[in-house]
C-alpha cells in the first residue's frame, strides 16, 4: 500500500478526475493585513494574512482570515476550510475585509459576477460555529473560493490560473485548484507560531467538500479531513450513479474535474478508480463524512459506502475505519478513525454537524494532558 498501491491510486485521481497541480509557487509571500487581540468580546484573536501566488499584491492572491482562542497558551490544532461568499460572511465581525475579487449574485433571475458589499456580512455565520470552536480550544482559518478560482467556466484566465499555461486534459480542475489553495494556507501555516500546523483539519461542504476530500488524500500534512454534503466527485460512489451522476455534474459544471474525467459520462464503469478510494488514500489520517437524509442529489448511502469501503486500508495500519457495518440511523454518528453520520435535514451545514465534527476532533486532535 505505502510503496506501489497508494501512489498508483494518487496519480489514477490524478489523470483521470481531478488533475495534477504545479505545485508551491517560487515566488510566493505572505503578507499580514491586520492583526488584534481581544476580538469577539474577547473570546479570540484575530489576524488577516494576504497569499500572494507571485509575491505582488497586484498579482493573483488570496486572503485567509484567522481566530485563534485569546486564552491560548501555544499554538492551537486548527479547521481551514473555503466558503462560499467571502471571508465577512462567516461572523458579523465588522473588521473582516471584504474580497477582492468576484462574487456570485443575481440579476433578474440571472447569476451574475459583481464585487461583495457590506449586505453579506455574517450572512453564512450559522454554518460556521465561530464561538463553539474557540471555545473548545480550536482555531478557525477560512478563505474565499472565489481569491484562488473564479467558479465558473472562464477558460482558464482569472484567479491563479492567470500565471500558468491553459490546463492539459491531466491538469488542473477547479476543484484541484481550490484544493491547492488551501496547501498554500497550510504552507503560511508552517510560519504562524499560534497555528499548530501539524493539526490542522480541512473542512468542506458540497463542492468544497469534494476539495476537502482531494487536499486531504493529495496533501498528507492535513491532519483530519471533513467532507459535508460532498456527493459526486466527492464521497459519493460514482459507480451507483445515484442522484447526481458524472454527466450531470460534468455538464452543469464542466471547470471542476479535468477534462479526461469527461470520458465517463454515462460510463462511470470504466473509471479506473472511485470514491472510497479517494477516502482511503487519507488513511491513516482520520476521515469525517457527513450526509443528509433531505439531500438525496448527494447520494447519502453512496457517502456512506465509501466510508465503510475504506476500511481494508485502515486495517492495514492496525486503525479501526468506519465501525458501522449498516448504515447508521438518521443523527446517530458512528466514529473510528473515519467518522460518518447522516443528520435530519437538508443540503447545508448545521451545528449538529459541527458538534459531531469537535467531538472527532478531540477523538483525534486534541494532545493528552
Amino acid at each position: 500500500w505505502r510503496t506501489q498501491r497508494r501512489p498508483e491510486l494518487l496519480e489514477l485521481f490524478k489523470t483521470h478526475v481531478y488533475g495534477r497541480d504545479p505545485g508551491r509557487p517560487k515566488d510566493m509571500t505572505f503578507f499580514t493585513l491586520e492583526q488584534r487581540h481581544g476580538v469577539l468580546n474577547g473570546l479570540a484573536n484575530r489576524r488577516q494574512v494576504e497569499v500572494r501566488f507571485a509575491g505582488r499584491r497586484d498579482g493573483p492572491r488570496m486572503t485567509i482570515l484567522i481566530y485563534t482562542p485569546a486564552k491560548a497558551k501555544g499554538p492551537v490544532p486548527t479547521f481551514l476550510g473555503l466558503n462560499f461568499r467571502g471571508n465577512h460572511t462567516v461572523t458579523d465581525d465588522p473588521a473582516i475585509r471584504l474580497p477582492h475579487s468576484w462574487v456570485r449574485g443575481r440579476a433578474k433571475g440571472e447569476v451574475v459576477n459583481k464585487r461583495a458589499t457590506e449586505k453579506g456580512r455574517g450572512v453564512a455565520k450559522s454554518r460556521w460555529n465561530v464561538t463553539n470552536i474557540l471555545k473548545r480550544g480550536y482555531g478557525l482559518a477560512t478563505i474565499y473560493y472565489g481569491d484562488i478560482d473564479p467558479d465558473f467556466d472562464d477558460g482558464w484566465k482569472n484567479g491563479v490560473h492567470a500565471l500558468y499555461p491553459k490546463p492539459k486534459p491531466d491538469e488542473w480542475g477547479s476543484i484541484a485548484t481550490w484544493a491547492w489553495g488551501l496547501s498554500r494556507a497550510l504552507d503560511y501555516f508552517e510560519t504562524d507560531k499560534d497555528i499548530d500546523h501539524k493539526r490542522v483539519a480541512v473542512m468542506g461542504h458540497s463542492r468544497l467538500g469534494k476539495t476537502s476530500l482531494w487536499a486531504g488524500a493529495s496533501d498528507p500534512r492535513f491532519a483530519l479531513v471533513i467532507s459535508n454534503n460532498s456527493g459526486c466527485g466527492g464521497a459519493a460512489l460514482s459507480r451507483r450513479a445515484f442522484g447526481e451522476t458524472v454527466k450531470r455534474i460534468n455538464t452543469s459544471f464542466p471547470h471542476w474535474f479535468n477534462d479526461n474525467f469527461l470520458r465517463y459520462n454515462d460510463n462511470e464503469n470504466a473509471c479506473p478508480v472511485d470514491q472510497h478510494m479517494l477516502v482511503a488514500l487519507v488513511a491513516p489520517r482520520p476521515v469525517y463524512i457527513a450526509s443528509a437524509v433531505g439531500d438525496r442529489w448527494a447520494d447519502p448511502h453512496g457517502e456512506f459506502l465509501s466510508g465503510k469501503y475504506a476500511n481494508s486500508v485502515y486495517k492495514l495500519y492496525g486503525r479501526i475505519g468506519l465501525p458501522a457495518a449498516k448504515h447508521p440511523p438518521v443523527d446517530t454518528p458512528s466514529m473510528g478513525t473515519i467518522g460518518y453520520h447522516v443528520r435530519s435535514g437538508s443540503h447545508d451545514v448545521k451545528e449538529y454537524d459541527w458538534v459531531q465534527y469537535l467531538k472527532f476532533a478531540d477523538k483525534h486532535l486534541k494532545k493528552e494532558k
